[in-house]
């Protein structure tokens, strides 16, 4: 049995089930419509959005404007990630992404583990973005004097949590959600409807075609970039460079308390390699977009939090959900903040587009490989797009956006992320090298085995404290400690095959980088997340394990 968890399929055998994929669906499949620039700024689209327009400002609170170095060194790891998804999605183009690239590399299970992990990334990231656009969105109506009965723009324990503190507080209840709302029965009927509405929305876009949405994403695309250089053009009139200091306020420690929230403003880039069939020249275009998307976003970031921590001290972003339009209001600028709230409903719709053209597609290629059934493979014969998968995932998302609490963390996202791109860099270093004169994107290969030991040995020196407090206490150790130890010795292992086999430098960068940041984020979200990896082993075994193509090959 051990050797039937790891079986893997060879890159010929991928390309070979895609083509017959095309050839089942009338019509021919998949259209081939995304150029390079459709790639790039379908990467914006999903990398822009709740991220700058409301996690940014509690992360610039707890590492004041010094924030700027974790969206770089957040960058830095994606870039590192990027790259080696550009080499699988080059020489494996193919829908299916970081679910694919695993299959080929280390064999069932742990495809199917990534592709678990990844409706993390895509059906519940989509969740909480789905409940952003549903408050940014309901504060554009107020602005409008439009106003919506509150039980209908919230969930259940958001509601109840309010009213509670506003009695005890001794607070007006009368137009509070949950004194307002219906009753059915003994129960409060308090649901979020426009985030609902949105998702069914975009999920009927989705649906009816690539090109649709592609026209979609690139419109919403280039309204929040002008929206943003708006932003930065006037708000570097008023920056108060004494804001600036301390830089560093609560010092580097400071910074690396908004590692989830940084690296959820990051995520989507990879959605790109979920498009792999739709790409007119993916061997070419994938990795330039990839690296574009990157590289634009991360200047965007940067530029926006230098300009907003200079108009208004860092301090005063603690708890505050629209740090954007928070700075223009308390300038008595309120019409732009306004605006700045149109463009965060744009760019929440975005993500959203975004995310549910990504995870059908994963569940597509899961499909052909006989672990899920096979009408989550079946392309639509006139829209040319996956259809029941597409519906499938808007009633995932939508139904929970309905009631699921609003204050979800976004950490579970950033670990089921953080995992895919420690596999894809993983994968990249067991991937059969490419047929001589094969046009192929390729990683430049940098001999890690000096360069590693010596990086490995300088995170030692710098870390001597936390390394030394976490032996000489390891009877009594924290559950984060055990985090750093596990890490501590992944790196160790990954440091010594490195020097042994002369692994190349840039994936195994990316590997360890992404495994610090996993460290960085609560344990009681690991504790969820090992529960949500046990519930997909559970599905595996009763279903995926002996339906699977390679099962019935051998």
């Amino acid at each position: 049995m051990s050797n039937s968890l790891f079986r893997k399929k060879s890159l010929a055998a991928i390309m070979n089930d895609a083509r017959e994929g095309a050839s089942d669906a009338h019509g021919g499949g998949l259209r081939k419509v995304l150029n390079v620039r459709d790639l790039t700024l379908m990467g914006v689209a999903a990398v822009i959005g709740a991220g700058i327009f409301s996690t940014i400002g509690q992360a610039a609170y707890n590492g004041g404007p010094g924030v700027i170095f974790l969206f770089i060194l957040t960058a830095v790891t994606c870039g590192f990630t990027a790259l080696c998804y550009a080499e699988f999605a080059s020489r494996v183009p193919v829908a299916g992404s970081a679910y694919t690239y695993s299959y080929v590399t280390f064999g069932e299970l742990a495809a199917w583990i990534i592709g678990w992990a990844l409706i993390l990334e895509y059906s519940i990231g989509n969740i909480v973005v789905a409940i952003s656009w549903s408050s940014y969105f309901n504060n554009v109506l107020e602005g409008m004097n439009v106003h919506l009965p509150a039980w209908l723009t919230t969930d259940y324990q958001t509601a109840k949590a309010a009213y509670e503190l506003a009695v005890k507080n001794n607070t007006a209840v009368d137009q509070m959600a949950y004194a307002t709302a219906p009753m059915l029965g003994n129960w409060r009927v308090i649901l979020n409807v426009p985030a609902f509405l949105i998702v069914v929305l975009i999920t009927i876009v989705a649906y009816v075609g690539i090109s649709e949405s592609k026209r979609s994403a690139n419109a919403m695309v280039g309204l929040k970039i002008v929206v943003l250089l708006v932003v930065i053009l006037i708000g570097v009139f008023y920056i108060n460079t004494d804001n600036w200091t301390p830089f560093m306020p609560n010092k580097f420690e400071g910074v690396l308390k908004g590692v989830s929230s940084v690296f959820f403003a990051y995520i989507g880039f990879d959605a790109i390699s979920t498009t792999a069939e739709e790409s007119a020249n993916p061997q070419r275009d994938m990795p330039r977009a990839m690296i574009y998307s990157l590289i634009i976003c991360t200047v965007i970031y940067v530029v926006v939090t230098l300009v907003i921590t200079g108009m208004v001290n860092y301090s005063e972003f603690n708890h505050i959900s629209d740090p954007l339009a928070y700075v223009f209001d308390k300038l008595q600028m309120e019409k732009i903040g306004y605006v700045i709230s149109i463009s965060a409903v744009v760019a929440a719709t975005s993500v959203i587009l975004v995310f549910q053209i990504g995870q059908p597609r994963i569940w597509m290629s899961m499909s052909r490989d006989g672990l899920l059934p096979k009408k989550f493979a079946k392309v639509h014969p006139k829209y040319h797009t996956p259809g029941f998968s597409t519906i499938v995932t808007g009633f995932i998302v939508a139904i929970p956006s309905l009631f699921v609490e609003s204050g979800i963390v976004t950490d579970l996202t950033s670990i089921g992320t953080l995992f895919a791109f420690v596999l894809v860099c993983g994968g990249v270093l067991l991937l059969p090298k490419a047929e001589p004169g094969t046009k192929k994107f390729n990683l430049p290969y940098v001999d890690g085995r000096f360069i590693v030991p010596a990086l490995f040995l300088i995170f030692c020196f710098f870390f001597r404290d936390k390394i030394s407090d976490t032996f000489v206490n390891i009877s009594t150790i924290a559950h984060e400690r055990v985090l750093f130890l596990i890490f501590l010795i992944l790196t160790a292992l990954i440091t010594v095959a490195t020097a042994v086999k002369r692994y190349s430098l840039i994936p195994v960068l990316g590997m360890l980088c992404c495994l610090y940041l996993m460290i960085e984020i609560p344990v009681r979200s690991w504790v969820v997340f090992f529960g949500w990896m046990g519930a997909g082993l559970i599905v595996y075994f009763l279903y995926g394990y002996w339906k699977s193509k390679l099962a019935k090959q051998s």
